[in-house]
């Protein structure tokens, strides 16, 4: 499986335009997280996370839906939202956070890649490189 530095997703995250004007970014955990945070560090926004998974710990699935497994901590209410996600396959995972979302104004979503309002690249799964730094780590 190929790899994606850094430069290359910073970059196509600074190239990647958005007519939306965004209130909020919502980092979908553990997945969205690094890619909200390198979404920040250009629209410098407020980031709140939504805990969602079907998978354990160790990424077996729990459950045959993605599930909520902890309580908002924000009001979504009235607000442009920029979902974020790392991959998507699916899309369940997104069309849950859509509709527990609901009471925004405007939901969009961004994935690194997949299909979503705003993905970075359209192609075959590749490696991330915050996950390769630390599978590198930890075996060293």
């Amino acid at each position: 499986m190929n790899a994606k530095t850094w430069a290359e997703i910073e970059t196509a995250i600074q190239d990647l335009l958005f007519p939306e004007q965004f209130d909020l970014i919502v980092a979908i955990a553990n997945g969205g997280i690094i890619p909200a945070a390198l979404i920040n560090r250009r629209m410098l926004i407020p980031i709140e996370l939504i805990k969602l998974s079907f998978r354990d710990p160790k990424q077996k699935p729990m459950s045959a839906a993605p599930i909520l497994v902890a309580p908002l901590s924000f009001d979504p209410t009235g607000k442009n939202i920029l979902l974020v996600e790392d991959r998507v396959k699916t899309g369940a995972t997104l069309e849950l956070e859509k509709s527990i979302l609901s009471s925004a104004k405007l939901v969009k979503t961004f994935a690194v890649y997949g299909k979503a309002d705003y993905a970075l690249f359209d192609e075959a799964c590749f490696n991330f490189p915050w996950i390769m730094e630390n599978r590198t780590a930890a075996t060293t």
